[in-house]
């Protein structure tokens, strides 16, 4: 996930997830076709190197799909409960962070899953700079209801620049939001 993030030609691909200007269930199924094709590819590769039993393949994939739907539902979880579950699992508060419009916020909370690798790269925000109720989803790019028609999200790879990705150095023109 980090690395589509991070390198311009898989951002552009990946730009078609951030674009979505709703948080909710749907954008957890809202990816580019190529980047399916990429994932795919680097997943196979890792099966092949690897070489698990099948059940564990299809366990990963229900896994991987159930926590994709659950971290971008759009539910309020009470706060405590929040806290608790954020330990052990990522919640939808904490990954609603990865969709701010800020890229500083966008290249952070990159877990699908288990949070601890957030902490452990130091890419963990625990609540974005203007709280939930003020941060907005998506990308700057993209802003109007025609942009998420399907025609034209599936030419946003080739549509503007690529900005916006972890590498690009206007991300860090001002402290990260804690």
């Amino acid at each position: 996930h980090v690395m589509f993030h991070a390198i311009p030609g898989l951002w552009r691909l990946h730009r078609m997830h951030h674009a979505d200007l709703d948080f909710d269930a749907t954008t957890g199924l809202r990816f580019h076709p190529v980047e399916i094709l990429i994932s795919m590819g680097i997943k196979l590769a890792v099966v092949a190197a690897l070489g698990p039993p099948a059940i564990a393949v299809l366990l990963f994939e229900v896994i991987l799909n159930a926590t994709a739907i659950f971290n971008h539902a759009n539910i309020d979880l009470p706060r405590p409960v929040d806290r608790v579950l954020r330990l052990f699992v990522v919640t939808p508060d904490m990954h609603r962070v990865h969709h701010s419009i800020d890229p500083r916020e966008t290249n952070s909370n990159y877990g699908f899953n288990l949070p601890w690798w957030d902490w452990l790269l130091g890419t963990y925000i625990a609540q974005p700079a203007k709280g939930h109720q003020g941060m907005e989803i998506g990308i700057e790019q993209f802003r109007t209801r025609r942009d998420l028609w399907l025609d034209r999200m599936l030419i946003q790879p080739v549509r503007g620049p690529a900005s916006g990705h972890a590498l690009d150095p206007r991300n860090t023109k001002k402290e990260p939001a804690k």
